[in-house]
């Protein structure tokens, strides 16, 4: 005889508090360092010395025509750079993904590479090659006796010449990523009612990746709008982040560093102010799909190819100047008023491996914990966002988005207003902890982590989950045995791409790197401005090299449809 099952007192009350507790973790997360420093960052910029509330610092920012243009500048930069890296991101995303064509794949794996450097890393290539003592320079003073070199790459132009070369694969991937989830049926239809060629482009196809296009498009302009280095190397200081940097880290005159709040401040709410009026599109559940559509197609002729690979050849061509000029500068000696370095050595890569690793061994140490934090927070805030209804689910995926649209610039100079005091019952400072960094990118770059997981979680149909719980399966036990298996691809795409571009972060962390925790972007902008360019080239090269292995990687698992990370 079968003996009856006792039933545990509190056993089965006790499972709902375990997610309970875990939902309320998140959040806590969330709060303390999301929501507090830019909360914080607000605190300070609306008030003044006594802390008393004022508009003072917003009217004096207003009433400074400096300012004034530095602010107009940013939104034109940006503005320019969306409309050139759309031209661009539009016509490699329907190459690639409608017109069958020799070396079309090498391309799809090409078109990534632009983006695993920071634009830190393409603007000093972009120097060594086209500055005004670079290669192209020299040449043309040799063939045609100039008697002054043109100047490339200093100016405005040189910054929207730099970010569009970097940026564009934004606008591709998430192009690419809209165009294979178009039902070809819609596409039919109106070619059955006479719309063809660019008439079916412009009605029908164009309008179904527009919300995929405007969350490019969106982050296009934030990365634009907050990006400080490479308008400081190229000599442009009237712009909104280049003032933010310059006023924080003077240090001396404190109605500089005030402003430099203010302005960080202005960036955030102008950032959700973009963000609000794109987020229909935006939203999480505006590019993710149930499935992905087969699409059919076109073989060129011989001509058409050969005016396809010649078109894509010149843009990769472009984009690839600054790895030249790196590689070049990396291991060349003697390079000064030369088309290329007279001699060629590797002690610039033997100074940052061997004698000065710290800047490697940091980036990869703070990475890897950011990535993990990422999967730790960002698989379970996908599946809140995918499988429940709980209170707050909304906000959620609204903070979710809205990391995107932070300026980095931003909430480097948050951190350090929020966590520049003593933690509560301890009598140390989170900014003088390294901590602070894995921190910082563990928040920056979780959205990745969070897209990947959860468009995967949206293949997994919910009765695999349902069949395992009527077994006896609990919520846990169902998760790790059914639903991980089957999302793993996601969440290791995500997860590798917040990696990836944690080693890239420069933005955030050169406001919190201290003597000793220096990581590669930071070590590249130190060697940079102490005069040691070869040092700075060896150590981008070493970027570049660990993020086209994280590419690699992902191109394998996920191919082009990381596109909806962005997004």
């Amino acid at each position: 005889m079968a003996t009856p099952e006792v039933a545990i007192p509190g056993a089965r009350a006790a499972r709902p508090i375990l997610p309970a507790i875990g939902y309320g973790a998140i959040w806590l997360f969330l709060i303390a360092f999301l929501i507090y420093p830019l909360l914080r960052i607000f605190y300070d910029a609306f008030t003044d010395e006594a802390g008393r509330f004022t508009l003072v610092n917003f009217v004096q920012f207003a009433g400074d025509a400096y300012y004034v243009r530095s602010l107009g500048n940013s939104i034109l930069l940006g503005l320019a750079t969306v409309a050139c890296t759309s031209v661009l991101g539009f016509a490699v995303a329907f190459l690639l993904v409608r017109f069958d064509f020799h070396g079309r794949g090498l391309f799809s794996y090409l078109t990534l590479i632009p983006i695993i450097s920071p634009p830190l890393v393409g603007v000093l290539g972009f120097t060594f090659i086209m500055g005004r003592a670079g290669t192209v320079n020299v040449l043309l003073h040799e063939w045609f006796d100039l008697a002054r070199p043109l100047n490339f790459v200093y100016g405005l132009h040189g910054v929207l010449l730099v970010e569009t070369l970097h940026l564009f694969p934004m606008i591709t991937l998430n192009v690419v990523d809209a165009l294979g989830k178009i039902d070809p049926s819609l596409e039919e239809a109106a070619e059955s009612v006479g719309a063809r060629g660019w008439t079916k482009l412009r009605t029908i196809t164009l309008p179904l990746t527009t919300p995929g296009y405007v969350a490019g498009a969106l982050l296009v302009f934030i990365w634009t709008f907050s990006d400080f280095a490479t308008p400081l190397v190229l000599g442009v200081h009237d712009l909104l982040a280049a003032q933010a940097y310059l006023n924080i880290v003077q240090f001396v005159d404190r109605r500089l560093f005030r402003m430099g709040i203010v302005i960080s401040a202005l960036m955030v709410g102008l950032a959700v102010v973009f963000l609000v009026a794109a987020r229909r599109y935006v939203a999480i559940k505006d590019y993710s799909s149930l499935s992905y559509s087969r699409v059919a197609r076109r073989r060129l002729s011989p001509g058409g190819q050969a005016a396809v690979v010649g078109f894509l050849s010149l843009i990769m061509l472009a984009s690839f100047i600054p790895y030249l000029g790196v590689g070049l500068a990396s291991v060349g000696k003697g390079w000064s008023l030369t088309p290329f370095p007279l001699q060629y050595t590797l002690q610039y890569y033997e100074r940052v491996i061997v004698e000065t690793p710290k800047y490697i061994v940091n980036s990869l140490l703070y990475s890897t914990l950011a990535g993990l934090g990422c999967v730790v927070l960002g698989v379970p805030i996908a599946w809140i966002l995918a499988r429940t209804r709980l209170p707050g689910r909304d906000t959620l995926d609204g903070l979710n988005t809205l990391i995107l649209a932070l300026p980095g610039t931003a909430i480097g100079i948050a951190y350090i207003r929020a966590f520049h005091t003593p933690l509560p019952w301890l009598d140390v400072k989170l900014t003088s902890l390294w901590i602070v960094l894995p921190l910082v990118l563990c928040i920056r770059r979780l959205p990745y982590t969070v897209r990947g997981a959860y468009a995967s979680l949206l293949l997994v149909h919910r009765s695999m989950e349902e069949a395992a719980s009527s077994v006896g399966a609990t919520g846990l036990r169902s998760f790790r045995d059914v639903t991980l298996p089957l999302i793993w691809r996601g969440v290791l795409v995500g997860s590798l791409f917040s990696f990836m571009t944690s080693l890239q972060e420069a933005s955030a962390v050169l406001f919190l790197s201290l003597g000793g925790w220096e990581t590669i972007p930071v070590g590249i902008f130190a060697f940079y401005i102490a005069g040691s360019a070869n040092e700075a080239a060896a150590l981008g090269m070493v970027l570049i090299a660990v993020a086209a292995l994280s590419v690699l990687i992902i191109n394998r698992v996920a191919g082009t449809r990381m596109g909806g990370m962005f997004g």
